[in-house]
């Protein structure tokens, strides 16, 4: 009934990727030329980022911006019917073996990441931690057909797929039946306005931050990781992973998200246009 339900994705997704590139590329002189989307909000997210660039510098990360974003899209697809042998090749590890050492250790993982290259990729993670419980904490769209796409896409290979409301009481469940864990949270995005916030500089302005990942880390002791990551070529990511904290619960209130925020900062002005610009991440601090 799935398959039915979502046929059109299905199949485009078992179309070879060159050709999605190219439906990408027809994608975006689309959405960046004739609509026009959000190009408003990517460009003065972009001039507030990097106000030392000149408009022609930030014109060119623009528009690999919405060139990346298409791409994400269509990539995004292709997990339907990816196979092992091209997700190994996509979806390169550099340093798997910081895991298996806190693995080891009996130490469950929050990987701390971020709206940065193609974080829907990171459902693929299962097939390198086949001995480990992957799960991924999201917030359900409001649209319930895309949300049941996006919950299918990432837990086809294994993933969990938690609400974030009940994230840190699954996660307090998996340790109590002693199952080590690894564990997906996006920390990036723009908090409510009535939530509990951690401010700091970040991209040149003072900016808010969730607290989540700080909370469930420390009540729980995982061990904090972030995936840096880095686009090789087009449809080639390669992560390395950072250690923020191995041990949050007797680390300082917040040192967790200061210490995710300044890697995230490193990380998208090592490839600008990977981030999510279209996002309106300082309406907080306007």
């Amino acid at each position: 009934m799935k398959k039915i339900k979502f046929f059109p994705f299905y199949l485009l997704s078992i179309v070879p990727i060159q050709i999605l590139y190219i439906l990408s590329d027809i994608t975006y002189v689309i959405i960046y030329k004739f609509i026009k989307y959000r190009r408003d909000v990517v460009s003065e997210n972009l001039q507030k980022a990097f106000p030392e660039k000149s408009k022609t510098e930030l014109l060119k990360i623009e528009k690999k911006f919405y060139h990346h974003f298409c791409d994400l899209a269509f990539e995004s697809v292709k997990t339907l019917t990816m196979n092992k042998k091209g997700i190994q090749k996509r979806f390169q590890l550099q340093n798997p073996e910081l895991i298996k050492e806190l693995f080891q250790q009996d130490k469950s993982i929050l990987l701390y990441s971020a709206h940065l290259g193609n974080w829907e990729w990171q459902a693929f993670f299962p097939q390198y931690l086949s001995d480990h419980k992957v799960t991924a904490f999201y917030q359900p769209l409001s649209n319930k057909y895309f949300d049941e796409l996006m919950q299918i896409i990432r837990g086809r290979l294994g993933v969990l797929c938690i609400p974030s409301q009940k994230g840190y009481k699954t996660l307090m469940k998996l340790k109590a039946e002693k199952k080590l864990t690894f564990n997906l949270l996006i920390g990036d995005q723009c908090p409510a306005w009535n939530s509990t916030k951690y401010w700091t500089d970040f991209l040149h302005q003072k900016t808010a931050f969730l607290v989540g990942a700080d909370a469930i880390s420390k009540k729980s002791d995982c061990a904090v990781v972030y995936p840096k990551c880095t686009k090789v070529k087009r449809g080639v990511y390669k992560t390395e992973f950072v250690l923020l904290d191995s041990s949050p619960k007797s680390s300082e209130k917040f040192s967790v998200v200061e210490k995710y925020s300044k890697i995230l900062e490193q990380n998208i002005k090592l490839q600008p246009d990977l981030w999510l610009w279209s996002h309106k991440r300082w309406k907080l601090s306007a």
